[in-house]
Parts: C-alpha cells; sequence; structure tokens
C-alpha cells in the first residue's frame, strides 16, 4: 500500500537532477540566455537602478518596435530569404502616417492604415523580385533600402511633426496598465510562435529553408509562402516606423530608421535564427531583442560615449553570427 501510494507522487514531484538537466537543455538551445542574465546583473550592480520598474518600462517600450519587425523577418530568413529595406520602410511608413494625421488632418486610423499599405508596397515589390522572378533578396532589398530611402526624401524634404493628440495614442496610451507598442509587439510574438508551432505555413517555412527543391516536389509553394512574408515584413516596419513617429512626434525622412535595418538583423542572429534558413524560434528572436534593448540601456545608463556603443553592437551582430554558426552544435 505505501509503494502504491507514494509512487504517484513521486512522479508528480518534480526532481532536482531534472529541474537541473531540464534548465541544461534550454541553455544549450538558447545560450544567450546565461548571457544576458549575466549582462543585466552587471548593469545592476553598476547602476543600481537597472532593474527599476521605470527604467524596466523604458527597455521594454524601446525594444517593442524592434520586436514587431524582428518577427516577420526572423521567419523570412528561416524561409532562406532577408530583407535589409527594413529601416527605409520604417522610415517611409512613418512618414506616410505622421503626414496624413499631421497635415492631412486624417484620423489615426486612417493614418496607420496609409502607412501599412505603404509598407506592404514595399514588401510586394520585393517579394516579386526575390520569389517569382528568382533574384537576390540580398541585392534586391539592399537596392531598395536605398531607393526607398530616397523616396520618403523626395516625398517628404522637410522633417515633419505636431502630428496632434489622437495620434499619439498610438505610442503612448496603455492597455490594462500596459504601453499600447508593448502590448501590440507581444501580440506580433505571440502570432509569430503560433504560426511557426500550429500551422501548415509555419512547416512550410521550415521546408523551404532547409531545402527549396525538396520542398517544391513535396507540394509546397515555394515563392507564395516567402512572397507573404516579404508583405508581412513590409507591413510590421511600416507600423514601427508609425509608432515610432507616435512616441517623437516627429520624423526625419533622412535619418528615420538609419542603421535599424542591421539592429533587426542582429537580434534575428542573437536569436539563433541561421542565416542561411532552416532554423530558429521566436523564443530565440525574444531573446535577441531583450539582449540589445537592455545593452543599450545599460550603456546609456552608465554614460558611454555613442561611439562605444556602435561598437557593441557591431560586436554582438559578430556574436550573432557566431552562434547562429555553432550554436546547434551545443544541442547535439
Amino acid at each position: 500500500m505505501t509503494t502504491a501510494t507514494t509512487a504517484p507522487a513521486n512522479r508528480l514531484t518534480p526532481r532536482p537532477r531534472a529541474l537541473a538537466g531540464s534548465g541544461l537543455n534550454a541553455l544549450r538551445r538558447h545560450p544567450l540566455l546565461l548571457v544576458l542574465a549575466l549582462m543585466v546583473l552587471a548593469f545592476q550592480l553598476t547602476t543600481g537602478s537597472f532593474l527599476g520598474p521605470g527604467n524596466l518600462r523604458g527597455i521594454a517600450t524601446d525594444a517593442a518596435t524592434l520586436a514587431i519587425v524582428a518577427v516577420p523577418l526572423a521567419l523570412l530568413v528561416i524561409s532562406g530569404y532577408l530583407d535589409l529595406s527594413v529601416g527605409s520602410t520604417l522610415a517611409l511608413g512613418g512618414l506616410v502616417a505622421g503626414w496624413l494625421a499631421g497635415q492631412q488632418h486624417q484620423p489615426p486610423v486612417v493614418a496607420v492604415l496609409g502607412a501599412l499599405v505603404v509598407g506592404a508596397a514595399v514588401g510586394a515589390v520585393n517579394g516579386i523580385l526575390c520569389c517569382y522572378l528568382g533574384l537576390s533578396a540580398f541585392i534586391v532589398t539592399l537596392g531598395m533600402l536605398t531607393a526607398v530611402r530616397g523616396l520618403a526624401q523626395q516625398l517628404f524634404p522637410l522633417p515633419l511633426s505636431s502630428f496632434g493628440p489622437g495620434f499619439a495614442w498610438l505610442g503612448g496610451s496603455r492597455i490594462a496598465g500596459i504601453d499600447a507598442p508593448v502590448v501590440i509587439a507581444v501580440l506580433v510574438l505571440v502570432a509569430g510562435a503560433l504560426f511557426l508551432a500550429l500551422t501548415p505555413g509555419g512547416r512550410h517555412v521550415f521546408a523551404i529553408g532547409v531545402n527549396r527543391e525538396a520542398a517544391y516536389l513535396s507540394g509546397i509553394n515555394v515563392r507564395r509562402t516567402p512572397f507573404a512574408l516579404f508583405v508581412v515584413t513590409g507591413v510590421a516596419a511600416a507600423l514601427a516606423g508609425a509608432i515610432k513617429a507616435s512616441v517623437l512626434d516627429s520624423v526625419v525622412s533622412g535619418t528615420s530608421g538609419a542603421g535599424f535595418e542591421l539592429t533587426v538583423l542582429t537580434a534575428v542572429l542573437l536569436g539563433g535564427v541561421a542565416l542561411t534558413g532552416g532554423s530558429g524560434s521566436v523564443l530565440g528572436v525574444l531573446l535577441g531583442v531583450l539582449f540589445l534593448g537592455c545593452l543599450q540601456n545599460g550603456l546609456t545608463l552608465l554614460s558611454v560615449p555613442t561611439f562605444w556603443q556602435q561598437m557593441a553592437q557591431g560586436s554582438a551582430l559578430v556574436v550573432g553570427a557566431a552562434l547562429a554558426r555553432f550554436g546547434p552544435r551545443l544541442t547535439r
């Protein structure tokens, strides 16, 4: 009787060795987790205020726009493609939204929808050229980075500002006590994770990234899926631009989103997404986003000069490439 009653309890009670094993497996799958924890500890010990509620809120808000773009870009990279035009698309989306809200006095919903349409158009051009015409995604999107930036400067040569209190709601309001950009980012993260884990489209993304020819022979539409991801990535970049315009109440065509494409790519690579496609996870992307957000915030609190911050972010990109290359070996 004693054995019969205690055996189920033993099975239900986690053993320390089992917990330690699951923790090691988590670190093997996401080695950035340990680095992030050590960095947060170091910043808290050196600043004394890093883990304060106000500072954590600032990190979350700043990282929200990065997460919104990083998730669809990660899916695109997993499928074997790349989009380097997201920074310019972010600028154009913010300019269009600000112009509609401020100069044209349109409702905030119309302003945001206008930005999303522009982002979808840029993504569709990238998708047609890369997925249907077979051009190099690196070359196409690098060209679009310059072309879209030039278009933004041609259409809006002067800075835009004063978009009105209605438009400010997008970046400054709170939903259930949480900043609206953070809520949007959480929804994007959840949607991306569910898409990869539970839908046929998510399995198709991995299959195309692993072996495009084999995916085609299996009956997967190897053009439509990445094309849709290009469009979604453009929409996400434009939405991030509208949020930034709402937060700052101003947009400058020449500087808005400059270098953003490298920042978001760094977050994706740090999250363990292989640049060659076929592997990655939304949880890893979240860790990459949090790592960059905490890094920039901590260095700012320590009054580190801007050029050192840029060197740190550049080094993070190299680390991300190394993790993408050697990270899978840690899981063996």
